[in-house]
């Protein structure tokens, strides 16, 4: 992988913030790995090599600087200047692909040979699938060690590791000190911590934070305004600049909050109970998707600000983001319901599959003993508690599984027949192990395996795409609002037309329908969604 040298060191030389993550920075005369807004002083362009990755920069035997610390760099974006194979595979190691398996199943996933995957990785990244799930891994260790107080044990187990001898000779290896020296150094002895820092994994608030970076700009505003809507009620709520929702992973079931970071930009706060804490990395990166932390603003920004139609709305609306999915079978449900119905309507059928097919949270420390455990989901008092909760705005259910689904009356809820039939029969696939909504080998295979599927459409499908399985391509020409957006106060173009207008947007084509979408909510502008 070759980065242009001259224009990663001028970057490097005004550590442009538009280039932090996009790749780093070896110093040959310290064995020191930086990003590009290192506040060390630059050095001489002769002793610098740049990578695409921190795994690439680690595989050739550099270790990560303790100044900008490069695990805290917002992510890379998976599908820049890399193959849709390449991208997808990063999206799987991200979900733990490799934890447990190795690179050959990790290829057989992608539908290609081991061989032919670690010559892309090679090719485009310049680390090994293996090197890039290490540094996940231990640069997610890192930070547990420095962001809570959790003990090293609970570290290890949350980051991934089989066993506290292997998680001390990682940290050790990849950043050449303990993990305890790394602890003592962000919090000296008889320090004491103030503030979210002193909240921070502590054991006594039941409450653990992360911080998840990003590139700015960042539409926050934006990215909640089209998620409030469309919240699924008890599920998920949008309130004073907060989002909350329940979730569960693994033997965990409870809500998670995310919230902007009071103390500056560039960040965003998870919070999640002490009792999730086997899950943070899985629970970190399915927030980083729903949130679209690691998407590219200047990117994204130079390819579509060259069309009159969108330039507009990329100023007044800087930073946009997709909104992605917590969990892909809730979304790809929830775009299902919401066929031929307005937003309004599909939140509210959303909310009645919920109450109907669901299953009530456990109360938490401190909370209404009324509420029962998930496993009371059939029981009438545990059902009319959560109703109660929800309707106070708690996120009090658990979104139904595929085998709740799988042979529900779900027409029972007020929904047509055939649409009832196909949530039915998306529920039984999943249930039954089709990759309908796991990482195809591109966006046409992804949405040809859902458009298969009786009563999804080609609009279906391509939102799913677009929001569930991360296709920064995928683009719901049909849709009405974007017709409506392209008119230009005369008919409305047809799909066909939408789509060959959209050419000029690609790869991010997502992105182009959510600045129409968005720029629609935009106080004076026309109501297109």
């Amino acid at each position: 992988m070759e980065l242009d040298h001259d224009r990663c060191y001028r970057a490097l030389r005004t550590r442009d913030r538009r280039f932090d993550g996009r790749f780093y920075t070896g110093v040959t005369s310290t064995g020191v790995y930086c990003r590009p807004i290192c506040p060390a002083r630059t050095p001489r362009a002769e002793y610098c090599v740049f990578f695409a990755c921190a795994a690439a920069a680690e595989e050739a035997g550099y270790r990560p600087c303790r100044r900008c610390r490069p695990e805290t760099a917002p992510g890379t974006p998976a599908w820049r200047g890399t193959s849709a194979t390449v991208s997808r595979a990063l999206r799987l190691i991200a979900d733990g692909a490799l934890d447990g398996s190795g690179v050959e199943d990790l290829a057989a996933r992608l539908g290609v040979g081991g061989r032919h995957l670690r010559r892309l990785f090679a090719e485009q990244l310049g680390a090994s699938p293996l090197a890039v799930a290490h540094t996940r891994r231990a640069h997610f260790a890192k930070r547990l060690v420095e962001e809570t107080r959790l003990p090293m044990a609970q570290v290890a187990s949350a980051a991934g590791y089989r066993n506290v001898r292997r998680f001390n000779a990682a940290v050790r290896g990849t950043f050449d000190r303990t993990p305890s020296e790394i602890r003592r150094q962000v919090r000296p002895a008889g320090h004491r911590d103030s503030g979210e820092a002193a909240r921070a994994g502590r054991a006594s608030d039941g409450v653990l934070t992360m911080h998840l970076g990003y590139r700015e700009p960042f539409d926050w505003d934006g990215l909640l305004d089209f998620l409030a809507p469309r919240a699924i009620p008890g599920v998920e709520i949008v309130e004073r600049g907060v989002y909350r929702r329940s979730v569960e992973l693994g033997d965990f079931a409870g809500v998670i909050e995310v919230a902007p970071d009071p103390g500056g930009k560039g960040y965003l706060l998870l919070r999640v109970p002490v009792a999730a804490t086997l899950h943070l990395a899985i629970a970190s990166e399915r927030v980083r998707r729903l949130m679209d932390l690691d998407a590219d603003p200047a990117a994204i920004s130079e390819q579509l600000s060259g069309d009159p139609r969108l330039a507009g709305a990329l100023r007044r609306c800087p930073g946009v983001r997709v909104p992605g999915a917590w969990d892909r079978f809730e979304l790809a449900l929830r775009a299902v319901i919401g066929q031929q119905v307005n937003v309004a309507g599909a939140t509210c059928l959303a909310g009645r599959l919920v109450r109907a097919f669901g299953r009530p949270l456990a109360p938490g420390p401190g909370e209404d003993k009324a509420r029962l455990p998930a496993a009371a989901a059939t029981s009438a008092t545990g059902r009319d508690a959560a109703s109660h909760a929800a309707l106070a705005g708690e996120p009090a259910w658990l979104f139904p599984r595929p085998a709740d689904l799988a042979e529900a009356d779900v027409a029972a809820i007020g929904l047509p027949a055939a649409r009832a039939e196909t949530i039915r029969g998306l529920a039984r696939a999943i249930e039954g192990g089709e990759p309908l909504l796991e990482p195809a080998a591109g966006l046409e295979e992804a949405v040809a395996r859902l458009v298969a599927l009786p009563g999804i459409g080609d609009w279906t499908a391509q939102y799913i795409a677009l929001r569930a399985l991360g296709e920064p391509d995928a683009f719901p020409a049909g849709d009405l609002g974007l017709r409506k957006a392209l008119a230009d106060g005369t008919k409305l173009p047809t799909p066909a037309a939408v789509r060959r207008c959209a050419e000029a947007w690609r790869p991010w084509r997502a992105y182009a329908a959510m600045l129409l979408w968005r720029d629609s909510a935009v106080p004076g502008r026309k109501e297109i969604r």
